[in-house]
């Protein structure tokens, strides 16, 4: 068996591997958010856009790391990153690298995988399958 054989047999769990560790760390930033909480993003109280933000990213986020509605919720949450990333970092310069806009580029587009992949093993989703 080929190199690769062996490590397509693995796809659908290191897919949910990726899922569920994009999904803690997203969680993350809207905790700051919302508790301050491993650290305070901001001082004071939320705007509601960023209040909005903050309830996607925890709630959304849970949903994708238990794999429960993936696509759909993947979806929204991909176009929360691409709005972030062109109202917060686009008119700050074109290189995201400068203007502090990688990590939104980079879940905007691994939300947007999980729409056309799904959630991989270990979800909800999936809970008939298996």
């Amino acid at each position: 068996m080929s190199l690769s054989a062996r490590l397509n047999a693995y796809q659908p769990q290191a897919l949910a591997v990726l899922r569920i560790i994009t999904a803690l760390l997203f969680i993350e930033h809207g905790t700051m958010k919302l508790f301050a909480f491993p650290a305070a993003q901001m001082e004071g109280p939320l705007p509601p856009l960023l209040l909005v933000a903050a309830l996607m990213e925890v709630i959304g986020g849970l949903l994708i790391a238990v794999g429960l509605f993936t696509r759909p919720v993947a979806f929204l949450l991909s176009g929360q990153m691409a709005v972030a990333y062109f109202m917060a970092h686009a008119s700050k310069g074109f290189y995201p690298s400068l203007n502090g806009g990688e990590l939104s580029i980079l879940y905007c587009f691994i939300f947007l995988y999980l729409v056309f992949s799904g959630p991989g093993a270990w979800s909800v989703d999936n809970r008939s399958k298996a």
